[in-house]
């Protein structure tokens, strides 16, 4: 069996590397960053064009027609540039919220008790487990907020300081009133819709976590992007930096730095793309927990190499570090991930691939964009 990536796959990788380089160099990137993370919704419409966000729509209903595996190979390009905005949320809305297939809505995501990102610019909501996410109703597959719902829960929110300058964040108390006009399911107005999103198969199959895990693993290829580029940075920085007359790469100490870095950063690869070909919710967590592990631990150490200029403002490393913190918090801690690891080791037999598998209670678990 060959899991190496098809020729397609490559060129669909190196496209979107080319578009993002294009559309987010660093000093678009750095206008993010004085903006305090606004979106840039020509950026959001740029993106929806090239089909980041209808990837995995089927081609009858406007999309790509593509799968996981290809959606994670965008994402680790995504994670690699450091582009913001909830794209995961926005993603997984395609389909159910009208707009976001196309860039025109901003969709965002409220899970379990963790910040949502994006809130004040969201034209949309997607509630991912409903309790768990302190709002009433059984947990949804696709529910939405929108128009007063919205409103009425962006209203009952408040900001939070965010140690990522490129993701604004909000909490909402718990049991914040969000019932009435605009909260609709699935199941309900957004029907027609609904029968657009991405069709369950053998690897993802229909259930009420689909949407959650499905977030963890594109989560973790964007920690996945970002541990890859760190690599890089330390690298390039190792090779072009002098002390003593020498390149600081020849030294022995920052040898072991970058070498432990990309023995980090391929386990972690390894692991992602094997979980998206699967779609298993055990292999999804292995998959999160080493890639941030690998995209918090590169970062720091191409820190560590980059030496006082690394944690300087002008450096981009510190907003690699910054962002590989928020999404290592984000729809899956370590804490849970270990708890899932643990319960699928205690399972009788094979791991479990059946849609029961995706409905296991995950503690910890939280929402993201």
């Amino acid at each position: 069996m060959d899991f190496q990536l098809s020729d397609d796959q490559r060129a669909l990788r190196s496209g979107m590397r080319d578009l993002l380089g294009a559309v987010f160099d660093r000093d678009r990137l750095r206008a993010a960053v004085e903006r305090d993370g606004a979106l840039d919704r020509s950026l959001w419409r740029e993106l929806g064009a090239a089909g980041f966000f209808a990837l995995r729509l089927p081609e009858e209903a406007g999309g790509v027609g593509l799968g996981l595996p290809e959606a994670v190979l965008l994402f680790e390009e995504a994670g690699r540039a450091l582009l913001p905005g909830p794209l995961v949320a926005t993603h997984l809305a395609a389909g159910l919220v009208k707009g976001a297939a196309e860039g025109e809505a901003v969709v965002t995501a409220v899970a379990a008790e963790l910040p949502v990102a994006h809130l004040a610019e969201a034209d949309a909501v997607l509630v991912v487990g409903g309790e768990a996410a302190g709002l009433p109703g059984e947990e949804a597959l696709g529910e939405t907020l929108s128009g007063e719902a919205l409103r009425a829960f962006v209203a009952a929110a408040r900001p939070v300081r965010s140690m990522d300058p490129l993701t604004p964040l909000h909490r909402a108390p718990a049991g914040a009133a969000v019932a009435g006009a605009g909260r609709v399911s699935a199941t309900e107005g957004t029907r027609a819709d609904a029968e657009r999103a991405p069709a369950a198969t053998e690897r993802t199959p229909a259930h009420a976590g689909r949407l959650r895990f499905e977030a963890v693993l594109l989560t973790a290829a964007e920690q996945l992007g970002s541990a890859a580029r760190t690599t890089e940075a330390a690298v390039q920085h190792a090779g072009e930096r002098e002390q003593f007359g020498s390149p600081i790469g020849s030294f022995q100490a920052v040898k072991h730095l970058c070498a432990d870095m990309l023995a980090r950063t391929e386990p972690a690869r390894a692991a992602v793309y094997a979980a998206a070909v699967t779609g298993d919710p055990v292999e999804i967590a292995a998959a999160k927990l080493l890639a941030d592990e690998a995209a918090v631990r590169n970062a720091r150490d191409c820190l560590q190499i980059h030496g006082g200029m690394g944690f300087t403002w002008e450096a981009d490393v510190h907003l690699h570090l910054k962002r590989a913190w928020l999404r290592a918090a984000s729809w899956l801690t370590g804490a849970g991930a270990e708890e899932l690891l643990a319960a699928g080791l205690g399972t009788a037999g094979r791991l479990p691939r059946s849609s029961a598998a995706y409905g296991r209670p995950v503690p910890e678990a939280g929402g993201g964009g």
